[in-house]
């Protein structure tokens, strides 16, 4: 069987990955590469940084229904290719599972306004669990967000009724208080302007007083 040496092209931002005879015999960077063909052939693996979107939905502490809206960026580490075609044949159905379990072991541990106030929390160990799983297949995880949290329609517009209720409370306390605040004022004012009309009343009796006081004594 005669063989030909071959050049493959291998683009940037990927590697190519070489069989000969079907079994790995190492990994072509960017640029031109000589393989010899039929026995040896190379598959291109793209390095670059992919976008997975994800979304989960999972009840809160509060029985409150709640779809998380969560973005995985992962790329191939290039050092180690092989690692990812020849043992992972879905990557993203198993990052997405990783995510599913991380989220729904969480959220139901967590009430409607605590699972809002926890998205950082949420992907960071989104990217953990995920990064930690992965590393075997030679998957790098750059970053995992909570982009979203969508909870029914009927449970936001009775959260905002709560709310405006609660503020309509805080400022009715509020407006309560600074008119107590003003009639404390206004009864300190007066008892201190009787406090010195009783003051000067008593001084105006002393001066009448010492007035007579000194025309009895002057006849």
């Amino acid at each position: 069987m005669s063989q030909t040496l071959c050049l493959v092209c291998i683009d940037t931002g990927e590697v190519g990955i070489n069989q000969l005879f079907g079994k790995f015999s190492g990994i072509s960077n960017p640029g031109l590469n000589l393989v010899c063909w039929p026995f040896q052939t190379v598959t291109n693996v793209s390095t670059k940084i992919q976008q997975l979107e994800v979304e989960t939905t999972t009840k809160t502490k509060d029985n409150v229904t709640l779809t998380v809206k969560a973005n995985i960026q992962i790329a191939v580490n290039p050092m180690r290719a092989e690692q990812y075609v020849f043992k992972l044949s879905d990557p993203h159905r198993q990052i997405t599972a990783h995510v599913h379990d991380t989220i729904r072991s969480t959220l139901p541990y967590l009430t409607l306004d605590e699972a809002f106030e926890s998205k950082e929390r949420m992907a960071a160990e989104i990217k953990a669990k995920v990064s930690a799983s992965m590393e075997e297949y030679a998957l790098v995880v750059h970053s995992a967000l909570v982009t979203d949290m969508i909870a029914d329609a009927n449970v936001l517009r009775a959260m905002n009724e709560i709310n405006a209720a609660r503020r309509h409370r805080v400022a009715a306390v509020d407006q309560a208080e600074a008119e107590k605040n003003l009639r404390v004022k206004e009864s300190e004012a007066a008892a201190e302007a009787q406090e010195l009309s009783g003051k000067g009343t008593a001084r105006m009796r002393q001066a009448i007083t010492e007035g007579l006081k000194g025309s009895i004594e002057s006849m």
